[in-house]
């Protein structure tokens, strides 16, 4: 059993080309012996936003704090806040944006072994 405080994990940024203002902190993966899945802790400043992108494999998004928008081809964009969730299918085109003032912060889900740097 690992337990710990999110703030005891590092803060990278991330730097994937379209992004912009974003925060990553890797929770849980190979770091706390989790083989299933990975989940993960983002961090978007306002008017900061992840690229547009899509991969093959799915994601579960909960929102814990701030306001945005989540952008998908499928349906265009749909506004976000505290408690909200996401999924993302496999292969299905997505972006996350911060459109308040605070920052939008939100946990995803994906597989293990999916995600590099995991």
């Amino acid at each position: 059993m690992k337990v710990a405080n999110f703030s005891e994990v590092e803060a990278r940024s991330v730097s994937e080309p379209g992004a912009k203002g974003v925060t990553l902190r890797v929770l849980m993966g190979k770091n706390v012996g989790a083989t299933n899945y990975v989940m993960r802790h983002f961090e978007l400043a306002p008017g900061g936003n992840t690229p547009f992108h899509t991969h093959d494999w799915e994601h579960e998004v909960f929102v814990l704090s701030g306001q945005g928008k989540v952008r998908r081809t499928a349906g265009g964009e749909t506004e976000i806040g505290p408690g909200s969730f996401v999924f993302v299918a496999a292969n299905e085109e997505h972006g996350f944006t911060c459109t308040g003032s605070a920052p939008l912060a939100f946990l995803c889900v994906v597989p293990g072994g999916k995600y590099p740097g995991q």
